[in-house]
């Protein structure tokens, strides 16, 4: 039997539907059957938009977050188990090979940012630069708009909050460093594995986790607070992981971690599915039973405070190897207060002093 097709380089290996399409076009052959055209899948298009609004009001009880702002949906770092995969369905686009290859830039975001920070109702409370897809990711070389943000961030002394996965962010130090100072500014690196076969697969567009650890290091010794993320964790594949990235990051110079378990919400069960059998054939079938194990038999639970840790004796298992690394490496662990008071309206359009 011949082994399935693999696109390197990329981490769905299908197209799904999106629900919300009511038609859905396919490529036909001769004999009828409608077949993967895989040279379609390794292409990058960005698609420039100019949204009226950027920011989003964070409700979830699961997460931590005041404001977020996405300065680009979609994401070619192209992991497989993202859980934005699905919004890019509401764009008419769909979770699978076009998440990762039809990227929208929001061109306009720092005009509407300033445009938002210049209404005298604005509420000054954290932004989190993304919350979404990565704001640091290879889209960022070219149109510098996360840089933009930052700028504006440090004109009107508002606190910001960064995810990233990607090292480009040190591209940006100096900012850091003056946000800093006014206490406006805090990191969150994702490691997700050590193990970089794993990482080349699961997550193929991001930089090495090598190089993850040097970008932590690298903003801690600036005094940059970082807070590192192991997630997601997925039963069977870097599950056993947990303990040596929390001493890495804590060697890295790291404030605190954190973890989040797998959870493979709406059609990125299939973008998974499909992927993992492809490349992991010889234990596909354990790990999606231990993702399923964490979730009460099935690849997703959407219920708040329990989605993102999960339940059962393995889920259990991972609180625990977590605590225990907490207690090793963070026994003092840095929270989280960004000034709120700062916050200055400059006049529209011009640079106030640093």
């Amino acid at each position: 039997m011949q082994a399935p097709a693999i696109i390197r380089g990329r981490g769905a290996q299908i197209q799904t539907v999106n629900r919300f399409a009511k038609q859905t076009f396919i490529k036909a052959h001769w004999e009828a059957i409608d077949e993967e055209d895989l040279s379609l899948l390794d292409k990058t298009e960005y698609i420039e938009v100019f949204p009226k609004t950027i920011i989003n009001e964070v409700k979830s009880e699961d997460l931590p977050l005041e404001y977020s702002l996405n300065p680009y949906q979609g994401c070619e770092h192209g992991c497989l188990y993202c859980y934005a995969r699905d919004t890019h369905n509401y764009w008419g686009y769909n979770s699978g090979a076009d998440f990762e290859q039809k990227i929208m830039v929001k061109l306009n975001a720092p005009q509407v940012l300033e445009q938002t920070f210049q209404k005298p109702n604005w509420k000054v409370k954290t932004i989190m630069l993304s919350g979404n897809t990565d704001c640091y990711q290879p889209a960022e070389r070219r149109y510098g708009i996360t840089r933009k943000l930052l700028e504006l961030c440090l004109q009107y002394k508002h606190p910001v909050g960064i995810i990233t996965k990607n090292s480009l962010i040190e591209r940006d130090l100096d900012l850091l460093k003056e946000l800093n100072k006014y206490n406006l500014v805090h990191v969150s690196i994702s490691i997700t594995t050590l193990n970089e076969d794993l990482r080349s697969v699961l997550e193929p567009r991001t930089v090495t986790s090598k190089r993850k650890l040097k970008t932590v290091e690298t903003l801690s010794q600036a005094g940059i607070p970082v807070h590192v993320m192991i997630a997601p964790i997925i039963p069977g594949l870097n599950s056993h992981e947990l303990f040596d990235i929390a001493k890495a990051a804590h060697k890295a110079g790291a404030k605190s971690i954190s973890h989040a378990v797998v959870r493979l919400n709406g059609s990125i069960g299939t973008v998974f599915t499909d992927w993992i059998k492809k490349v992991f054939p010889d234990r596909a079938d354990k790990v999606i039973h231990g993702i399923e194990e964490l979730h009460g038999g099935k690849l997703n639970d959407s219920r708040t405070k329990i989605r993102m840790q999960g339940e059962g004796k393995t889920s259990e298992v991972i609180r625990q190897m977590m605590r225990v690394a907490q207690q090793r490496f963070f026994p003092n662990p840095y929270t989280i207060q960004l000034n709120t008071e700062s916050f200055v309206r400059t006049r529209k359009g011009q640079l106030s002093l640093f």
